[in-house]
């Protein structure tokens, strides 16, 4: 990053052609091809600029099983800005926010919801039971305040009534909820067996609410307004449509210098309307008022600008403004942007500049307007409700409009007949935090999904052959030499290690195996997703030797949890096996004990005659004639395995 430094500190003139009475600045020639090899290259790379389109898949609501939802105890943590405002303000996102809850009460679910409210959301609702009071009128369902979190209760599964939901303390009350505290989250999550987060506007921060009561419930979901919430955010920044502008309103470049650097990444104009127009007036060497430019962003504008340039993106700020003297508080003047008078400070972007801002507007077909149109002395500008006015105008004509922040958002709904011709995203930090290239807590806690649909036919010459399937296959040595011998069954390794993975799929490449195939990812969450879609009967799932990290107590059985026991017993067909082993004894004993626990009663261990059988119950051989490289080396060396073997029952079916 050195030369980028040293490229910052070069003077503004070096690389540009300024002209104090035009919106639209030049490169000069001598300065594209060193931008091009040095800047636009190591922005990227150090924005993360590819990395955004990476948001993960998770496991929703809307894909769970819904009879797995039955008698569970399920916490939902909602959001109260949506779900308890006052009568009269823009309900638009409450429908999916209240079927989230609705949903799992129908589906038998035992309800817990638990979320901070303040006089500030509704100033009627404080204390919990009014609270209670507004959200029973909402769901039509009675919703019972409760004392447990304060109380110190063990166990939510008690004092759930006939059709009641609960309603937990005021996480505002408590500063475990901030902090994030381990002792908070379990406490919070003490009984519950999953948890449903519909809180996305807060996504962006580590909450015990969302990020650490996830360490305690065996499945982790969205909620369908935390679905739809994501969706959203991921139209937003889709660079499919063409031309595609965004309206970047408000200040502080200094932090948001890296999301605007993937603005410019992806974006084929940036117009600015709020106090970072300065910062980028300033860049381009145009003169200034000191008192309107964020001290200490040069460097950073002046990058900005200089990749917007490299692509071809064109930049527009305001050419003038309105502004007021406080001196003369009635009067209003227009002044150019370059000559802004002493005493004269800018309350809105002048008439030039909307004229010139909604030609440009006019050939888009996608906006993004994000940040406040909004100076330092303005709260609501004229322009904002102009802007506001076009751009429902735009979206009538199949422009993608999405709009971000509440002072965007408000303009909109202010300005429109309908809301359903754009999309609203409010809470503008969630975008700026994902812009810049950083993981969302709240969105990394909860489970993963496979984020692909399978086409079985082109990984099997024969997709309805029985599936056997090896969770961690590592180098695939087991499944490879399954595969060659049992040609009858299709074998699929599902392993977390990309390398290990392509080494694999070569293998079945170079020798020609159309029964075998391997994908990337996290079995534990992704098992039911990616195994539900298969034509054929589950008849075989391995699970041979996990690395158990012994320095982390809390996760030393992270890789077979609740979740991926559940779906195993639910998938596999009648009669199916499941083949744990272990060179680790405690670990095969806490294989069998998980899936004891959670395998529904379905899974009994197998005692064959045609398997011989240890004095402590383990197999003594491996029943398959195929071992691991792992396996192998553990016989090498004179040690043994332990390996139990698990029936699915014929009257589970």
């Amino acid at each position: 990053m050195g030369h980028l430094v040293n490229l910052l500190q070069l003077q503004t003139t070096l690389f540009f052609s300024n002209s104090p009475t035009c919106s639209s600045i030049a490169l000069k020639p001598h300065a594209f091809e060193y931008l091009k090899a040095n800047v636009l290259t190591s922005k990227c790379k150090a924005f993360g600029g590819g990395e955004m389109d990476a948001l993960p898949h998770l496991q929703t609501l809307r894909k769970f099983p819904r009879e797995e939802l039955v008698a569970k105890v399920v916490l939902v943590r909602f959001d109260s800005t949506l779900l308890l405002r006052e009568q009269g303000e823009d309900h638009r996102f409450q429908p999916s926010a209240l079927f989230t809850i609705k949903y799992l009460h129908h589906s038998g679910a035992k309800v817990v919801l638990v979320s901070d409210w303040s006089v500030k959301t509704n100033p009627r609702l404080f204390v919990a039971q009014s609270v209670a009071e507004f959200l029973s009128s909402l769901l039509e369902y009675k919703v019972v305040p409760v004392q447990y979190i304060s109380q110190n209760v063990v166990s939510k599964r008690e004092g759930f009534e006939k059709g009641e939901i609960l309603l937990l303390e005021n996480l505002s009350e408590f500063r475990g909820e901030v902090a994030n505290c381990s002792k908070f989250s379990q406490a919070l999550s003490s009984g519950v067996d999953i948890f449903v987060n519909d809180y996305f506007s807060r996504s962006h921060k580590i909450l015990a609410s969302t990020c650490g009561v996830a360490r305690f419930c065996y499945a982790n979901l969205a909620g369908f307004h935390f679905e739809e919430s994501l969706s959203q955010l991921r139209r937003t920044t889709e660079s499919n449509t063409k031309p595609h502008v965004a309206i970047i309103g408000g200040g502080n470049l200094f932090d948001k210098a890296a999301a605007l650097h993937s603005l410019a990444s992806r974006c084929d104009g940036l117009v600015f309307v709020g106090m970072m127009s300065f910062q980028i007036m300033h860049a381009l060497g145009l003169p200034v008022p000191l008192n309107l430019v964020e001290h200490g962003v040069l460097k950073e504008a002046l990058d900005i600008v200089q990749v917007a340039h490299i692509r071809n993106v064109q930049i527009l700020y305001p050419k003038d403004f309105w502004c007021k003297n406080d001196h003369l508080p009635k009067q209003l003047e227009i002044f150019p942007a370059h000559r802004i008078l002493d005493g004269w400070v800018p309350v809105d972007i002048g008439p030039a500049s909307f004229v010139e801002m909604k030609s440009m507007l006019s050939r888009c077909k996608k906006v993004t307007w994000i940040g406040p149109v909004k100076f330092r002395t303005s709260n609501c500008t004229k322009v904002a409700s102009e802007l506001a006015q076009m751009l429902n105008q735009l979206s009538q004509s199949n422009c993608n409009i999405t709009v971000v922040g509440n002072k965007a958002c408000e303009a909109m709904v202010k300005e429109s007949n309908s809301t359903f011709n754009f999309t609203m995203i409010k809470d503008a930090s969630v975008v700026w935090e994902f812009l810049k290239g950083k993981k969302l807590p709240g969105v990394m806690a909860l489970d993963r999904a496979y984020p692909f649909d399978i086409d079985w036919s082109d990984a099997y010459s024969d997709p309805a052959q029985p599936l056997v399937v090896d969770i961690g296959s590592g180098n695939g040595m087991f499944l490879l030499g399954m595969a060659k011998t049992r040609k009858d069954l299709n074998f699929l390794g599902l392993e977390i290690n990309k390398k290990l993975v392509k080494r694999c799929l070569d293998s079945v490449h170079w020798c020609g195996i159309r029964n075998g195939y391997f994908i990337t990812t996290n079995a534990t969450s992704t098992f039911r997703s990616i195994i539900s879609s298969y034509p054929g009967k589950l008849v075989l799932v391995s699970i041979q030797c996990p690395n158990p990290d012994f320095n982390e107590p809390d996760h030393r059985w992270s890789m077979l949890q609740r979740s991926l026991v559940e779906a195993v017993a639910d998938l596999l067909t009648a009669n199916g096996k499941v083949f744990l082993q272990s060179d680790i004894e405690a670990v095969s004993l806490r294989m069998k004990e998980q899936f004891q626990r959670y395998g529904k009663g379905k899974l009994t261990a197998v005692h064959e005659q045609s398997f011989a059988i240890t004095n402590r119950g383990w197999l003594k051989d491996n029943p398959f004639g195929v071992r691991s490289d792992w396996e192998q080396h553990v016989l090498a060396r004179g040690d043994p395995m332990y390996r139990l073997m698990l029936c699915k029952s014929t009257t589970t079916e």
